[in-house]
């Protein structure tokens, strides 16, 4: 025990409750308590301290339901929240650009009971629809934004204002699930399917899962939202914890759009297909569109030719040094590798000695250079990566996009859109393909006009897939419960707990030997497979990286380097505790000995291949 040499803050930095969040949060993910404060607690700020918060407001009085009246239980649910109730709902939120003041109402009825209201968004895009639809309605000094826009002093002091009291309403991205609220009566969250909402840091937590937590420990009300369905907002209604929150099957028909397909069979008989990329149907789609407003083009990778092959033997162009894939930056640029940036302009064929690529993949960079000379009477803007846009103006353009960049159109919304490429999302070897091409397509889809005023979305995948029908039906509570029911049946993910064990192959055999699991878990593995530690095989940064690097295919370690492997451990529902005190203990076990290279720990990975 250690004797405080000094107190820095009289500020309390964590109150008690919050403390046993991250005490269970800690347990949950096999980390330890000090990662977890390193998460919930930021940055101190002296002088951001010597300043005073101001004086809190008194509650707003219960709002008007609003667009909540679309759903038969919304206005119910309002009233709940308002009467100081915590019920607990997975809302499947109309298409349309209503959401936004939807949840402020549902935040606002909450203040409306004298309690605190928080909700976690995917990015600092939809968390500032919100700020900007909960200062419409309750004016300003009601609540605080938090993200990392604001820069690390004004995020302290508008951190300071909520722990004091001051402000009762906080909207925020993935760090605010931490953010110390007094009185916390409700806890959102939006599009849990968001790859942001999973933390890069240790002990990895989701946000949907911190947020359930902090529900069941401070007794909250719960409401997660978004536009699709994830197969874990599928189980907290398939187990009663939550009850669905949805409006009436007309209803969400007539404000989506109307969805057309394009297949394989169309494609080989589409003449247009083959000259150029785009199919006939989607060439009138945009067309048609265009002469009424904006159309979206979302493309699921961007850059210009992110993926090449040899164009006499369709061998995958890699590079040499790291065997990342090989990428076309622009027209008539030397080629270089999309992961280490060696350049190639003297590139051949390692198989049969061919100079000449073909593009495998198409990115958003060339898709809106072939638009622009399609349609040469139309801006053609982009939105992707570092350069995203918010909005754009409800006028005739071509919007070309990659998932999660796509900018909201002002007025009513996207004439009509085009979801390219659709087998690159749902070839991913991955257990969520279905469930994320989904997501991607529902979230392109819903900013597009209601199929009763001519909004129209073309995809061209498959139409026979089941994210295809579902999409086609906007029908994702139904592909999730599907999905869930398949899960179950094979013992996948959320209905089983998991844990990815990944490193050097002989750490993590030691650690598997350390293990003390259940009588019941199974082993799957150890098998080979991507480092993703800069320079040693993989593409540098993919821990860390967006939702766009998720697509990337994983590549095995290089050569010379002791091969990177990876075990899954699953165990039985309810085994979920066992198994991450078994991992913490094995972990700690080895830290001890000071012996072997570290192994890295995931509890519930979002990608188990």
């Amino acid at each position: 025990m250690a004797v405080i040499a000094q107190v820095l803050s009289p500020e309390l930095a964590l109150g008690p409750g919050l403390l046993t969040v991250c005490r269970l949060v800690a347990d949950r993910y096999a980390g330890s308590l000090a990662d977890v404060l390193q998460l919930a607690v930021p940055q101190r700020h002296a002088r951001v301290e010597a300043q005073p918060s101001p004086a809190p407001l008194p509650p707003p009085g219960p709002p008007e339901p609003g667009g909540w009246r679309r759903y038969p239980h919304g206005p119910s649910f309002l009233q709940a929240l308002a009467r100081g109730d915590a019920p607990r709902a997975v809302w499947t939120a109309l298409p349309g650009p209503q959401w936004p003041d939807e949840l402020a109402r549902a935040m606002a009825a909450t203040l409306a009971s004298g309690r605190g209201a928080l909700a976690v968004m995917p990015d600092g895009r939809s968390a500032a629809r919100v700020d900007a639809a909960l200062t419409a309605l309750l004016g300003a000094g009601r609540h605080a934004l938090l993200t990392a826009d604001s820069g690390p002093e004004e995020r302290y002091r508008r951190w300071l204002a909520i722990n004091r009291g001051a402000v009762r309403a906080v909207v925020g991205t993935r760090a605010a699930m931490f953010a110390p609220v007094h009185r916390l009566g409700l806890v959102a969250i939006w599009d849990d399917g968001d790859a942001n909402h999973s933390e890069r840091h240790a002990p990895q937590p989701h946000a949907r899962e911190v947020l359930l937590l902090r529900s069941a420990h401070e007794r909250t009300a719960f409401l997660l939202g978004g536009v699709s369905r994830t197969v874990e907002a599928a189980q907290l209604v398939d187990s009663r914890w939550a009850l669905p929150l949805a409006a009436e099957r007309e209803v969400a028909r007539a404000a989506a759009p109307l969805v057309r397909t394009v297949g394989d069979e169309q494609l080989g008989r589409d003449g247009a297909a083959r000259a150029a990329r785009l199919p006939s149907l989607a060439w009138e789609t945009a067309r048609a569109g265009l002469r009424h407003g904006p159309v979206l083009v979302q493309v699921p990778r961007r850059g210009y030719v992110p993926r090449l092959a040899c164009d006499r033997c369709r061998t995958p162009a890699r590079c040499t040094r790291c065997q990342g894939p090989l990428q076309a930056p622009a027209a008539d640029v030397a080629l270089c590798c999309g992961w280490c940036g060696t350049g190639f302009p003297d590139w051949h064929c390692p198989e049969c000695g061919g100079r000449r690529t073909r593009a495998q993949v198409v990115g958003a960079q060339r898709t809106a250079e072939e638009l622009g000379r399609a349609f040469p009477e139309v801006p053609v803007l982009s939105s992707s990566g570092d350069h995203i846009r918010t909005t754009v103006p409800d006028r005739p353009a071509l919007v070309v996009a990659t998932p999660g960049a796509e900018p909201v159109a002002a007025g009513p919304g996207y004439a009509a859109a085009l979801l390219l490429d659709g087998w690159a999302l749902l070839s991913r070897p991955d257990l969520r393909a279905g469930e994320e091409a989904l997501r991607r397509w529902l979230a392109a889809a819903a900013l597009v006009r209601g199929q009763d005023v001519g909004g129209v979305v073309t995809v061209v995948a498959e139409p026979t897939l089941r994210p295809v029908q579902a999409l086609v039906r906007w029908d994702p509570a139904g592909h999730a419960a599907r999905e869930l029911a398949e899960r179950a049946e094979l013992r996948f993910p959320p209905v089983s707990r998991m844990a990815a064990v990944s490193g050097p192959g002989a750490a993590v055999a030691d650690l598997l030997d350390l293990l003390e699991l259940p009588d019941t878990a199974e082993v799957l593995g150890p098998v080979p497979a991507t480092d993703p530690r800069p320079g040693r095989g993989g593409r540098p940064g993919d821990a860390a990286a967006g939702a766009e690097s998720r697509l990337a295919p994983p590549v095995a370690a290089s050569a010379g380097a002791q091969e990177w492997q990876r075990a899954l451990i699953r165990v039985r529902p309810g085994q979920g505790a066992a198994l991450a005190r078994a991992l913490k203990s094995a972990q700690a076990t080895r830290l001890t000995r000071r012996q072997g290279e570290p192994v890295w720990v995931r509890v519930d990975p979002p990608d188990i291949g």
